[in-house]
């Protein structure tokens, strides 16, 4: 199986999977040590993926959860966009390796190259919070127009200010999440014109974490 790729440089400036380019080789290391896996598991499982949905990963980095889905449904039509042409080239590396059947585009969450009505399920695992402020409900409402009627929307991130620059930072027991981290992604959401199905804390070794359902 091949995987196909239009990754090219784009002009728009973002923030690299690991906050700094050169720090691109750790980042699936790092993702292993910390369990990111787990949360990915997580994620697949809220979504129920088919064999023969057509999903698209928005932020996709290095193609690890693209890839998972592959493993856990073969059969599913899987589809990655990120800017960081970097990224994208090493998860066509990591899919060829595994002959899994990964199309890999260069692309902005909030500028689908997609058709309206596309695709069954968009799935945003640790990507939200690279993007600006101003950019996030345009990548929902972008979601939105591609995803079919009754298509669903799974978002993984973390909880409220509970990072930095992609990297997780614990808080205490004395420094509880308000609620209101707990409904900031379901407001972009909705706002985007979403219906928010569920919303889930996640809390793991590596942060606190919010899994967001949705559905068109």
């Amino acid at each position: 199986m091949s995987t196909r790729s239009t990754a090219t440089e784009g002009e728009r400036e973002h923030l690299p999977p690991m906050g700094k380019v050169w720090l691109l080789p750790l980042y699936d290391p790092f993702s292993r040590l910390v369990g990111a896996e787990r949360l990915h598991r997580r994620l697949l499982g809220e979504a129920c993926l088919q064999p023969g949905d057509r999903v698209l990963e928005t932020g996709c980095g290095t193609g690890n959860l693209l890839l998972l889905a592959q493993r856990l449904v073969p059969g599913v039509d899987t589809t990655g966009l990120d800017p960081d042409g970097a990224a994208l080239a090493r998860a066509a590396r990591k899919a060829r390796r595994r002959g899994f059947d990964v199309r890999l585009d260069h692309g902005f969450a909030d500028a689908l190259p997609y058709p309206d009505q596309s695709v069954d399920v968009v799935l945003s695992s640790l990507m939200l919070h690279h993007l600006p402020d101003e950019a996030k409900i345009p990548a929902f409402r972008e979601a939105r127009r591609v995803l079919r009627p009754g298509g669903r929307l799974h978002v993984l991130d973390f909880l409220g200010e509970n990072h930095t620059h992609g990297l997780a930072v614990r808080r205490t027991r004395r420094d509880p999440q308000p609620d209101a981290d707990l409904d900031a992604i379901p407001a972009l959401v909705r706002a985007a014109g979403i219906e928010v199905a569920s919303v889930t804390p996640v809390q793991t070794r590596l942060g606190s974490f919010v899994l967001v359902a949705a559905r068109t």
